[in-house]
């Protein structure tokens, strides 16, 4: 820390706030200690009588928070068209998404940098959704000065590629496969298929069919194989998915040679869940089963898994595994998902 002559100061840091006092009108700070003194603030800082101010010595291998920041956004989004970095303040920078999406987190990389001290990044819940102008993640510079070597480091713990990336949703063609002979004869209404279409508007889909092939294990097979060879992206299965003798449609979806990711979930509501992806005429198809609880829970696993399967976000069984914790929906009076803990 040095004094120097206001009239000097362009371009130095400032080590404590400045305060101007107006009579009946203002009292508080005029710069912000850290504040990067530019040519119009010499005015300014004269009329309050500061003809004297104590900076930052600029030395070799010392960033200023500002400077270091601008790194740590770069090292959360690197040049990333889907995101935008809000106005540096005192070190700090706010990651917001420009589009709507599956937001997806190198945790990984996230760890080893708040790891390295001095300098931090917070985010929301990786694997759930984002709409453009969301606050993705904050990052800040802790001390008002860093070394370089510091912010090396950080680059260096973080990789090649940014921690944090948005999946756009795609469009997609849906079939539905609704099961269940008492829906075949018309013994009952079909409940399930407008809940699945209600959830379903949410994201750029086109219903192209709906076949009620009963509990026949080979009709609910060649109703998705029907709907994959037609050109559908994503096939739902509606009910059967229990272990009762007459549910046969994880049957029906193993026998169309589809890869099972898994059958079974450890969500509540939701544990009856099936997820699979089938490999036809060079595309990968999910295919899911959708356990009953579906129609008639306001939050169930299907909504976890919905929208990073319209973002073509692989669905692995280990992530599946995963959910366990924070897999119990609690069933509130007045339901904040995705604002809770549910999933996450």
């Amino acid at each position: 820390m040095k004094e120097i002559r206001t009239e000097d100061a362009v371009g130095h840091i400032l080590c404590h706030d400045i305060t101007q006092i107006i009579k009946d009108e203002k009292k508080g700070v005029l710069f912000k200690k850290g504040h990067v003194v530019k040519e119009e603030d010499i005015p300014l800082l004269l009329s309050v009588g500061k003809e004297h101010l104590f900076v930052w010595e600029k030395k070799p291998g010392i960033l200023h928070e500002n400077e270091a920041a601008e790194i740590l956004y770069k090292i959360c989004a690197g040049n990333s068209s889907k995101v935008h970095g809000t106005e540096i303040k005192e070190g700090k920078i706010e990651v917001v998404s420009k589009i709507d999406g599956i937001l997806k987190i190198r945790r990984d990389a996230l760890v080893a940098v708040n790891s390295l001290g001095e300098m931090m990044i917070a985010s929301r819940h990786g694997d759930f959704p984002v709409k453009k102008g969301d606050k993705v993640a904050g990052t800040r510079i802790i001390p008002l000065v860093i070394e370089k070597e510091k912010m090396d480091a950080a680059e260096k713990a973080a990789g090649n590629l940014p921690i944090f990336d948005i999946l756009p949703y795609q469009q997609k063609k849906v079939g539905i496969v609704t099961t269940g002979s008492e829906i075949k004869k018309g013994l009952i209404q079909d409940t399930f298929t407008p809940v699945l279409r209600e959830k379903l508007s949410g994201f750029p889909t086109e219903v192209t069919g709906q076949v009620m092939p009963g509990d026949d294990k080979e009709a609910i097979t060649k109703a998705i194989l029907s709907f994959a060879d037609a050109g559908a992206d994503l096939i739902f299965c509606t009910g059967g998915m229990s272990v009762d003798p007459d549910d046969r449609t994880p049957g029906g979806i193993r026998d169309t040679g589809a890869k099972i990711i898994t059958y079974g979930a450890p969500v509540l509501p939701g544990a009856m869940l099936l997820v699979a992806y089938l490999e036809r005429n060079g595309r990968s198809i999910p295919v899911l089963g959708l356990p009953g609880c579906v129609m008639y829970a306001k939050r169930t696993v299907f909504d976890l898994i919905l929208p990073r399967v319209m973002a073509d976000d692989e669905i692995k069984a280990e992530e599946i595994a995963a959910l366990g914790e924070g897999g119990l929906c609690l069933n509130c009076p007045v339901c904040t998902f995705p604002n809770c803990g549910f999933g996450k």
